[in-house]
């Protein structure tokens, strides 16, 4: 079995979360293989590398965090597969206007590149997708796409918006972005349950 971790905005497949993931899976001798690319940083490139990685690789669910759960909330449905979305982001436009300017991913990416720019162009590009995101919602996807909310994120408060629409919403006691310890304790568990 595989699961396909899509990271967050400033994070990269080496990210914490991911890496715990790998971890878990790699100690449980379960046969379950975690693949935990970096993501492009324009959306419309990122969903389209998402999808081709889909194709190619055959996932059997998808784990997201923040912006990765923006993705594979929207991906999950088209593509038939379920996910777990760890403290989704429904409206990135938000998180990125007041940040532009150049920044730095918080963990180290496969080419090298850690800097990166926040501009109008890119906030224009989420904009675009953030008003379709629910496009491709469908009523059998109810019970197939799960909802893991951080008790004290201080980023994303979308647990109501995720609940208009979703009805499998659990808690863990962490921040925006889990501790190694808090994948293990909380994701993992859901992750097992959701491939049975």
């Amino acid at each position: 079995m595989k699961i396909l971790f899509l990271h967050g905005f400033y994070a990269s497949g080496q990210c914490v979360p991911a890496v715990a993931l790998k971890e878990a899976f790699s100690c449980l001798d379960t046969h379950v293989e975690v693949l935990t690319p970096d993501l492009p940083l324009h959306p419309m490139e990122a969903v389209s590398y998402i999808r081709e990685l889909i194709d190619k690789e055959k996932p059997d669910l998808l784990v997201g965090n923040s912006c990765g759960s923006f993705y594979a909330q929207m991906i999950g449905p088209v593509v038939g597969l379920p996910a777990l979305l760890g403290n989704p982001h429904f409206r990135m436009t938000e998180f990125l206007k007041p940040r532009v300017g150049e920044q730095q991913y918080k963990s180290p990416r496969k080419d090298g590149r850690q800097d990166f720019v926040i501009d109008e162009h890119l906030i224009a590009e989420f904009a675009e997708l953030e008003a379709h995101q629910f496009d491709n919602y469908r009523a059998e996807y109810k019970e197939r796409i799960w909802g893991i909310f951080g008790e004290k994120d201080t980023l994303a408060h979308f647990e109501p918006l995720f609940l208009e629409y979703y009805v499998h919403s659990y808690h863990f006691p962490g921040a925006h972005t889990p501790t190694a310890e808090e994948v293990h304790l909380y994701y993992v568990p859901l992750i097992k349950k959701m491939l049975g």
